[in-house]
């Protein structure tokens, strides 16, 4: 099975990436990672994790903190155009931007692919895959709905991260679970970290 790719730019909403990553790092043999150097600045921010500068310490750092076997994760820079992400002939079998910033959403829904991130959405885009976008933002303006609108007709999924309620939560945690239940969910992979509606 093709490896699914994970997409981090820099808006707030790092639990909600690093919880996903944590999930697929239980299912998945083979990981595909981006990061932006503003999401290396939030994720330093917004958790314990220090991910280092460059792409080796990266891969070092985020795999000894996900417990991810040796391999089981490879981070690819922004402009290593030699990645599998950005040829139409191996396409990820799936990707998710999360968080996803409005720079980066625009970029995606205009064919703007100035680096690796923006070129393997428009691979997953071109090649017909699994493109999940997760915005982080608040209030969306009518520039955000309009791009979000184009990227919804071309068949790309605009999960926003708005955790529900119902649940009964008890930490922030189940509301990050909630979110990234939901993009399992789209991607099919099975997990243990929010029940299905049960009416």
């Amino acid at each position: 099975m093709k490896p699914i790719a994970i997409a981090l730019t820099g808006a707030s909403g790092m639990p909600y990436a690093l919880t996903l990553l944590k999930e697929l790092v239980k299912t998945q043999d083979k990981i595909y990672v981006m990061i932006s150097a503003a999401a290396n600045t939030v994720i330093a921010m917004e958790t314990d994790l220090k991910l280092g500068a460059d792409t080796n310490a990266i891969e070092k750092n985020l795999s000894q903190y996900l417990g991810a076997k040796e391999g089981q994760i490879e981070v690819f820079s922004k402009n290593q155009w030699t990645a599998p992400v950005a040829s139409g002939s191996n396409p990820p079998r799936a990707l998710v931007v999360c968080p996803c910033t409005m720079s980066t959403l625009s970029a995606i829904a205009h064919g703007h692919a100035d680096n690796l991130m923006h070129r393997a959405a428009d691979v997953v885009i071109k090649e017909q895959k699994k493109l999940i976008l997760v915005p982080r933002e608040t209030p969306y303006s009518a520039i955000h709905l309009e791009n979000m609108l184009k990227l919804s007709r071309l068949g790309v999924v605009i999960m926003d991260a708005n955790p529900a309620f119902y649940q009964n939560p008890n930490c922030i945690q189940d509301l990050v679970n909630f979110v990234v239940a939901r993009i399992l969910d789209h991607l099919d992979v099975k997990h243990n970290l929010a029940p299905p509606w049960q009416g």
